[in-house]
């Protein structure tokens, strides 16, 4: 699967709060959800079963969300063995967003306003899912915001734009994107 994009959100045991700010390192995930280009797939890995996603990891072409390089990766880090995730190739819509626009916009002010779906709930909601141990509405909530981060890069791929709600919730805004596959690394060094 050496050609494989994969779509990546995750979920955390604990919040900032509870932490004292933002130690990345003491939140603990308690989900990972991701699509598979090559499966064609959304699929979830719990916290002991983080090993199997990090060889998904090492082997993906590109890794695609929304916020991975200043939360996803910082969190996930303590879990991978091998694999450096800073060095992985990712493009993060967020941060390509943020560039293009100036200020940071939340992946339901793009969802509503490019593919008129909203988020599912909050982070917060995600915590209470995995302390209550239910499984089952974690990962729904989980793998609902990957397909989001996936549609909303599609959209961009193929109509060059993406749209986003201005804070007031009236006017939907466009952001120009040249979001593209990538072609594959030479020589990348990911350990």
């Amino acid at each position: 699967m050496a050609s494989d994009q994969i779509v990546l959100d995750l979920e955390t045991q604990k919040s900032f709060d509870e932490v004292g700010g933002r130690n990345f390192s003491q939140l603990g995930v308690s989900l990972v959800g991701i699509y598979s280009y090559a499966t064609q797939k959304f699929e979830a890995f719990r916290e002991t079963e983080l090993a199997q996603l990090e060889t998904r990891l090492s082997e993906a072409s590109r890794i695609i969300g929304f916020n991975t390089n200043r939360f996803d990766f910082p969190v996930l880090q303590p879990y991978m063995k091998y694999l450096n995730l800073a060095k992985l190739p990712s493009l993060d819509l967020l941060q390509e967003l943020e560039t293009i626009l100036g200020h940071r916009v939340s992946l339901n002010s793009v969802a509503q306003a490019t593919l008129n779906v909203g988020k599912g709930g909050s982070g917060l909601d995600a915590i209470a899912y995995y302390r209550s141990g239910d499984f089952a509405s974690l990962e729904k909530y989980c793998l609902q915001d990957v397909r989001i981060t996936r549609d909303v890069y599609e959209f961009g791929k193929l109509n060059g734009q993406v749209l986003y709600q201005s804070k007031d919730k009236v006017y939907r805004l466009e952001a120009k994107v040249n979001w593209q596959d990538p072609k594959p690394p030479a020589n990348l060094s990911l350990f």
